[in-house]
């Protein structure tokens, strides 16, 4: 009666009663063909092993790791590398592993990718790389051959890792090299240009300023007392040329008062005096005008005694001591004045050097401050390239002593027990899954074409109309054969009055 109206739980329920073997057989015979199909699948057997990652055995602080990549990333691209057919292929070949199935290489290496796993366990722990290992299985339908291929998969794991962290340390180590080689003949460039430019400049060198002010004040001071020393001794020596002609007249008084060879030779003295003046003096310069006067007035004396110079006899026998002596004095002072010249000019030299050092500092700071910038930028970069090559031939070193992190098998491949397919309780339990729906099915369908009423309410849902009365149930044993039984034929009704079915014709 099903599809006529809504069942309540108590029509399931009796539905159930009377339909119960319709579901309970196909549930016990899917059960067995299930539990049977067990026994005609390959059996599929895990291997499984555990590995760790261990971290570097010394500090960070003391030696940085080179492989600072993610473990993520690392351990895919190892995968990437262990599943190429250049990896595979050998393996296969030595466990001929799907060689009974008449598959081509490619086809056998696939099915080796997948059935091998390689599953990362996700740490808890907060730390930066993450990962604290992971695992590696293998399925295939031997236990020992899962086990060995699983064994040797594990390896490829160890030493690609080692492979990598080594041949990444030593590259790093290589080219920090050649940047270093780079830097260092970059950093001698520099170091030759700075010191040909101090060499150039020295003195005019940022620093210098103060000690070249020193030094022309020092030269200024020696000057001015050099210049007045130099001006005493021409007093002096103008004071004793006085004395000297005048001793010389009262000398010669007798016979002439002018002397003409003294009078020569003291014009030949002035004239030499002033070229030497003239060559480092200008005109204007006091001593140049006072030896010019003096040239001057000498000429005009001479000029005027030519008469009496012509009709002098000449003196004879040698001089008096005074005169000598005065002579001499003339002469050592000459050689002062000279000495005194000559000192004066070299202070003058000194003290124009300097004076163009101190003009010229702003142009050669502004120079010097850009090589020492470029060669403070070269020495930090070949000290900052020299300490990072140092840790990297620590952190090399370090690698192939392997007490750096590595991979560390927690637990070996296990040689598994029991196979992992077929699971015989999966199949039974999805047999009498199957069985129940199928049962359920066949259930819905006999009722669904069962027309018997039953109840009052099929009268209700039938006829639409109230039952007058209502008559138990006959105990006749219902002799219509099996046909009859399965509820695939049409049953007299049970509910009798007569022989017709009580109903109401009207209200």
């Amino acid at each position: 009666m099903l599809g006529h109206r809504v069942l309540t739980l108590q029509d399931y329920t009796a539905i159930l009663k009377r339909r119960w073997w319709v579901i309970v057989v196909p549930m016990l015979l899917l059960a067995l063909v299930g539990f049977t199909i067990t026994f005609f699948v390959q059996p599929v057997y895990v291997s499984q092993t555990l590995v760790l990652i261990e971290q570097q055995k010394v500090p960070d602080d003391y030696v940085k790791p080179v492989v600072s990549e993610d473990l993520n990333a690392r351990l895919s691209s190892m995968q990437e590398q262990i599943l190429s057919r250049s990896r595979l292929q050998p393996i296969i070949e030595r466990f001929n592993l799907y060689g009974a199935n008449k598959l081509g290489m490619d086809e056998r290496i696939e099915k080796v990718r997948k059935d091998i796993d390689i599953k990362p366990i996700q740490s808890q722990i907060a730390r930066a790389n993450g990962l604290p290992g992971f695992f590696i299985s293998f399925k295939a339908g031997d236990p020992h051959t899962a086990q060995s291929v699983c064994s040797e998969i594990t390896s490829l794991f160890l030493s690609q890792n080692l492979r990598d962290r080594e041949q990444s340390a030593m590259g790093t180590t290589d080219f920090l090299k050649g940047q270093l080689e780079d830097a260092k003949r970059n950093l001698d460039d520099q170091d030759a240009k700075l010191a040909d430019f101090q060499r150039t400049y020295m003195g005019k060198l940022p620093g210098d300023e103060s000690t070249s002010m020193n030094m022309l004040m020092t030269l200024n001071t020696q000057l001015d007392a050099t210049t007045q020393a130099l001006s005493r001794m021409e007093q002096d020596k103008s004071y004793g040329e006085t004395i000297l002609a005048q001793q010389v007249r009262e000398l010669q008084a007798p016979q002439t008062k002018v002397q003409p060879q003294v009078q020569q030779a003291e014009l030949q003295q002035l004239q030499t005096q002033e070229a030497d003046l003239t060559a480092r003096y200008t005109d204007d310069y006091p001593d140049v005008v006072a030896v010019r006067r003096k040239i001057k007035d000498l000429r005009a004396e001479m000029e005027k005694a030519p008469a009496t110079q012509s009709a002098a006899p000449t003196v004879s026998g040698p001089e008096p001591a005074s005169i000598q002596q005065l002579r001499a004095q003339l002469h050592s002072l000459d050689m002062g004045i000279a000495q005194k010249k000559r000192d004066q000019a070299k202070l003058q030299d000194q003290i124009a050097m300097y004076q163009n050092r101190i003009q010229a500092s702003p142009m050669v700071q502004e120079q010097y401050k850009n090589l020492t910038r470029d060669y403070q930028t070269a020495q930090t970069f070949y000290d900052d390239l020299l300490k990072k090559m140092n840790q990297s031939k620590m952190a090399t070193d370090l690698e192939r002593r392997q007490q750096g992190e590595q991979f560390k098998v927690m637990d070996a491949p296990n040689l598994p027990e029991a196979p992992t397919s077929p699971n015989r309780a999966i199949f039974l339990g999805g047999g009498l899954l199957a069985g129940a729906l199928l049962g359920l099915l066949v259930s819905a369908l006999l009722e669904y074409r069962n027309t018997e009423v039953r109840s009052e309410r099929d009268i209700w849902a039938f006829t639409k109309l109230p039952t007058l009365a209502v008559i138990a149930f006959t105990e006749q044993e219902d002799m219509a054969g099996p046909k009859r039984r399965f509820g695939f034929g049409r049953r007299k009704p049970t509910l009798t009055a007569g022989s017709k079915p009580a109903m109401s014709s009207g209200s």
